[in-house]
């Protein structure tokens, strides 16, 4: 997300008669041994590393997992966007006593992360629902159910979160079990980003940002009660999950002790 290359069929695409379909195109592009996910732009949207499919390959999507620092036995995992089913397919390999669903409106975006991106067939534990992520949220079956719930809502234009009010954000918070915490990516270098951050800080006990990547991403960490951030206990669930994962978790430690000294 919020990175430029150039898609495949962009070109393709141009030369064609033009239409106004419901959902902007998917498409595709690919270099080296990186498969990445567009809507019709230069915009990344997802990612996959050829090779290790279950991998969360962009930075950004692994900080969307900084949740774990907090939540170490999930038993509601919830995708709001699938994106290149990166954080899904992670979530789902990683935790297998957890339920996870994850949410996407546009039916072109299931199907390709099912052809192209080996996102695992619908299970007992794995639901993808085609439906908006409000409706989702809004939904009172449920509120009080998901530990932990990840947010990457853009559109081909990638102005900004295409849900960022403070009522959507609240109904995040109701979906959110007492320990529950919310990772959203941002875009840092948008004023999308301040209109975000103040309907988050609306609508949950407590907000982190970590430090930017990708030119631009900001991950937020929204939690339900204010979390405990002691470093001693911090550092040790962050070696935790690197020696079960490999996900760069001092970084987010480094973050969050830098979003607590500012």
């Amino acid at each position: 997300m919020l990175i430029k290359r150039k898609s495949i069929e962009q070109a393709e695409s141009s030369r064609r008669p033009a239409r106004k379909p419901k959902f902007a195109p998917v498409t595709l592009s690919e270099q080296d041994g990186v498969r990445y996910l567009h809507f019709g732009t230069e915009w990344v949207q997802g990612a996959m590393r050829i090779r290790k499919p279950d991998w969360p390959e962009l930075e950004y999507a692994q900080q969307m997992m900084a949740w774990m620092l907090f939540i170490d036995d999930p038993h509601t995992i919830v995708q709001l966007g699938l994106g290149a089913a990166a954080l899904t397919k992670f979530s789902y390999r990683q935790f297998p006593q957890a339920q996870v669903t994850a949410v996407e409106l546009n039916p072109s975006v299931i199907a390709i992360c099912n052809s192209m991106f080996k996102l695992p067939p619908e299970d007992e534990r794995l639901r993808v629902r085609e439906m908006d992520a409000l409706d989702f949220v809004l939904d009172e079956a449920n509120h009080d159910t998901i530990d932990a719930l990840q947010c990457d809502l853009y559109d081909a234009t990638a102005r900004g979160p295409v849900l960022d009010t403070p009522e959507f954000y609240r109904a995040c918070d109701a979906c959110l079990t007492d320990r529950g915490v919310m990772t959203v990516n941002l875009f840092g270098d948008h004023p999308s980003f301040a209109k975000n951050i103040k309907a988050m800080r609306f609508a949950f006990a407590h907000v982190i940002c970590l430090p930017e990547v990708h030119d631009g991403n900001v991950v937020a960490l929204c939690f339900k009660k204010k979390p405990d951030l002691d470093k001693d206990r911090l550092a040790a669930r962050a070696a935790q999950i690197v020696a079960a994962t490999k996900l760069p978790t001092k970084s987010w430690v480094r973050g969050i002790a830098a979003a607590g000294a500012n």
